[in-house]
């Protein structure tokens, strides 16, 4: 049986005693797994001990409290953090206040758990680090063992981020409803960056549902003759919110009815990614060129736009599964970094393919070709 390697850092003896004696035969079963996995319980009463440990050994779990002798919690996570170590921070403490909570947060704790906590509580919260760490090891593998392993990861993840989403949503809304008190200047910004992760969240679980079929080759195709302009359109019209508060401007250029044998859903996904990224990635005040035609045997559809852009070396890997780029401009666009990933799948089952001109602060252009049979 594996064992994931566990520090519990409190000065109250209890506390400790207690930690080990829940866990010490705690095991933790997942369907996907191949074996149980179980705790190796380490405990530090100081803040310093529990940086010795830190630095002599490799954990997997820190349990953290924030009022230690010494060194505080949060200075013990702020070494972590500067470390870049792979670790998972809870933060416990009876000393809880939103402030902690929000500093523990950005300083990268996982979650925050008051005590006094129950056993209950604690094995709950506990084996829902134990799933993440367990898909955390997944992706490192899938390079290395192919897509079988890719296939798990992937029906996993997005099994597991459903859940989530029904508990923050109702911890906002007690938040919306002033559970904790009637000053909203104290929630704002938390419950905004909140509801801001659920919907990435949402559209990351649709992105890897959508990848997980295809790769599976379980997804039910139904091929019949689609009207290209008419879905073009469609999408155009669905990102229209999203258009009007960016002020980007979206243009159709599709005079031609123009029809192919293909899945409308197929296609409405490839069009839906390289619009709303057009329109994501775009500058205030911007424009997107939306420009499909047909030849004799192919179908055309060009995509430009005067967002950001890219330099070359981003373009090399922006076809690959879960790649984002990283910029300051960028660190506030949600994203999965599976969306082009799922546009070239998509494109290599009707034998096409995608290619991508960008400069860096002056926008992108993407320009696909799908073979038409007359």
């Amino acid at each position: 049986m594996e064992k994931l390697r566990l520090l519990v850092v409190d000065d109250e003896p209890g506390i400790r005693m207690g930690v080990c004696r829940i866990l010490e035969n705690y095991v933790v079963s997942y369907p996907f797994m191949d074996e149980d996995i179980g705790f190796d319980v380490k405990a530090a009463e100081t803040g310093e001990e529990a940086l010795d440990i830190l630095k002599s050994n490799s954990l997997d779990i820190v349990l953290l409290d924030n009022k230690l002798p010494g060194i505080q919690g949060i200075d013990v996570l702020e070494y972590i953090n500067k470390q870049n170590l792979d670790v998972v921070v809870v933060m416990i403490t009876s000393y809880a206040s939103l402030e902690l909570a929000v500093k523990a947060t950005r300083q990268g704790a996982y979650d925050f758990v008051p005590k006094p906590f129950t056993p209950k509580e604690l094995r709950a919260s506990i084996e829902t680090i134990t799933k993440q760490l367990f898909l955390r090891r997944m992706t490192q593998k899938l390079n290395v063992e192919g897509r079988q392993v890719r296939f798990q990861f992937l029906s996993v993840l997005s099994h597991e981020l459903k859940s989530p989403i029904n508990a923050v949503e109702g911890y906002l809304q007690l938040m919306q409803d002033r559970a904790l008190g009637d000053s909203l200047h104290e929630y704002g910004d938390m419950i905004d960056r909140s509801l801001h992760r659920l919907q990435g969240m949402r559209n990351l679980i649709m992105d890897m549902l959508d990848i997980t079929r295809i790769e599976s080759g379980k997804k039910k195709r139904k091929l019949e003759k689609v009207l290209v302009c008419e879905i073009a359109q469609q999408c155009i019209d669905a990102f229209q919110p999203l258009s009007i508060q960016k002020d980007v401007d979206v243009y159709l250029n599709c005079s031609d009815k123009i029809f192919m044998e293909a899945d409308r859903q197929e296609i409405e996904i490839i069009l839906n990614n390289l619009i709303s990224n057009s329109i994501k990635y775009n500058k205030h005040g911007g424009r997107v060129d939306v420009n499909i035609k047909r030849t004799e045997n192919s179908l055309t559809i060009d995509v430009l736009d005067t967002g950001i852009g890219m330099t070359e070396e981003d373009t090399k890997t922006l076809f690959e599964d879960f790649v984002r780029i990283k910029s300051e401009q960028t660190k506030h666009i949600t994203g999965s970094g599976l969306g082009l990933s799922i546009v070239k799948k998509l494109l290599d089952m009707y034998g096409g393919s995608i290619k991508v001109d960008s400069k860096h602060g002056e926008g992108s252009s993407f320009s696909v070709q799908i073979p038409i049979d007359e």
